[in-house]
């Protein structure tokens, strides 16, 4: 039988004790895996030793329990979800999951803390909040969703509806398991499908919390199964699954590929993805020096030690101010590498990286830079031996073709690079692969409207950064992805229209 879990916290941030099932949650209820499955030890927030200290071990499902689960999804979209639940009922219930994580915002802030790394503050007073509201906002749209009528002629009538694919799979990353979550399942829900979560096997702790909320804000048995495992089991079986029509994935390019031809050997799924990003971050002679400094702080290093994908790890600065910044900027990441440390601890801003594996991965690009001449301004080495902390690294004397800035790092290590003219800095933000976002900084209102309109990314932040917002949809350019997450746009994915033809007059 599935067990359960207590971790006790007694911080300086948080005292208390969460509680969370370590099974896979199907159709309603907890359950073992159906062939044993794998065991999967989940980590404590990457501070004790070189391998990280084990939490909990987690059942991980097999392609088996997929099955289980898909079939479950299937049944109730056709019986007690889908088109047979009006939107204000679907909306009624996604409001009132929300209003259940708002009353649990304490434990799921420590929960993510104590997976993930990030401060238990910026969890408290970001993520578990941006949760809250990403269901609300999706709550309001259920009862929203319309088609068109159409009339060719006066002897023809046409309407369009917007109806919902069915089951859905949903594969989330580790960096921000709870608030892509968010992302995926309101709109999925709003607009009347099912959904066979996977989270990522590293962070899956809120994700499994979650699990019971859902049950208690009254979703039906099935509306939403969630399979924990690994990429190459569970996550293959969902993308191959022929009775998953739609599959959203937020990623690594890499997967997102796989992910992809994953849907065009099944059953041609409609795919989202959210993948990699090598953002620009342009700074301009006349923007606020202050305010730049910090946006661009922001923009790179931010709570999750550089692990974003919207990350403004290439830095363009003007030359005007080219050299002010960089003394300033350096003391930031100075001061950053000092306030490193216990997620719980008061004052920690800057987290470890999320595993051995991306600690040595980060390590390699800051080796890799030295290696091909790149000029070490600041950080560029772990802090201490025990733990997987990096110093806020920078970069100087870099040039286009080297790795660290064409490849997505996924770490707190960025390059600043002097530009002359808006053509100059144009071409250089654009030489990527990627185009997930850009952040522009500048006091000239007509420079930043041209400069959003030029640059090839899929969001564009003014003098800011890091700051998307649920309603603006979210997604990439080239290869950072396809389909728009949040807003309207995000919703409009998780459904397919269709027009129905109504013939009242017309004779043959």
């Amino acid at each position: 039988m599935p067990q359960t879990y207590t971790h006790n916290f007694d911080t300086p941030t948080y005292k208390g004790s969460v509680t969370f099932n370590t099974g896979l949650f199907i159709d309603g209820k907890w359950t073992d895996p159906v062939q044993g499955g794998d065991l999967i030890d989940i980590l404590m927030y990457r501070l004790y030793t070189a391998t990280g200290k084990v939490i909990v071990s987690i059942a991980g499902g097999t392609s088996k329990d997929v099955d289980v689960a898909v079939a479950a999804a299937e049944r109730a979209y056709r019986t007690t979800w889908g088109l047979k639940v009006p939107g204000s009922e679907r909306g009624r219930l996604l409001a009132k999951l929300a209003d259940l994580i708002e009353q649990h915002a304490d434990e799921l802030a420590a929960l993510e803390a104590l997976n993930v790394g990030m401060p238990l503050l910026v969890n408290k007073y970001f993520v578990v909040p941006g949760t809250v509201s990403t269901f609300r906002y999706f709550a309001g749209w259920s009862d929203k969703i319309h088609g068109k009528t159409i009339e060719p002629s006066e002897n023809k009538l046409a309407y369009t509806r917007h109806e919902p694919f069915g089951v859905c799979g949903a594969i989330t990353p580790w960096n921000f398991p709870l608030g892509v979550v968010a992302a995926k399942l309101a709109p999925a829900l709003a607009t009347g499908n099912t959904v066979v979560l996977k989270p990522s096997e590293i962070t899956p702790l809120t994700a499994l919390f979650l699990a019971d909320l859902i049950k208690e804000a009254g979703f039906p048995p099935g509306v939403v199964s969630i399979v924990n495992g690994y990429g190459h089991t569970v996550g293959d079986a969902i993308s191959r699954h022929p009775s998953v029509m739609k599959i959203t994935f937020t990623g690594s390019t890499l997967t997102g590929r796989k992910i992809l031809k994953a849907s065009a050997d099944s059953n041609l799924k409609k795919v989202t993805l959210e993948l990699g990003g090598k953002s620009p971050t342009i700074i301009f002679d006349d923007a606020d020096f202050e305010q730049a400094i910090k946006w661009a702080s922001m923009g790179v290093f931010f709570a999750a030690a550089g692990q974003t994908c919207t990350a403004g790890s290439r830095i363009y600065v003007q030359e005007g101010i080219y050299d002010r910044f960089l003394q300033a900027f350096a003391k930031v990441a100075e001061s950053l590498a000092g306030a490193t440390g216990n997620p719980f601890e008061a004052g920690v801003q800057h987290g470890p990286q999320i595993s051995s594996t991306q600690l040595e991965r980060v390590m390699g690009y800051i080796n890799s830079g030295k290696a091909e001449g790149a000029r070490v301004h600041s950080g560029g080495e772990r802090i201490g031996n025990t733990g997987y902390f990096i110093k806020p690294t920078i970069f100087t004397e870099v040039t286009a073709d080297m790795k660290i800035m064409q490849e997505e790092i996924f770490g707190p290590v960025c390059s600043i690079v002097k530009f002359k003219t808006e053509e100059e800095v144009t071409k250089w933000a654009n030489n990527t692969t990627y185009g997930l976002a850009a952040n522009v900084l500048t006091q000239n209102v007509s420079l930043a409207v041209r400069m959003a309109h030029n640059l090839e990314a899929g969001s564009i932040f003014v003098n800011s950064s890091q700051s998307p917002e649920r309603q603006v949809p979210f997604g990439g350019f080239k290869q950072s992805g396809m389909g728009r997450e949040m807003g309207q746009y995000g919703l409009d994915t998780y459904t397919q229209v269709k027009a129905v033809h109504i013939n009242i007059g017309l004779q043959i």
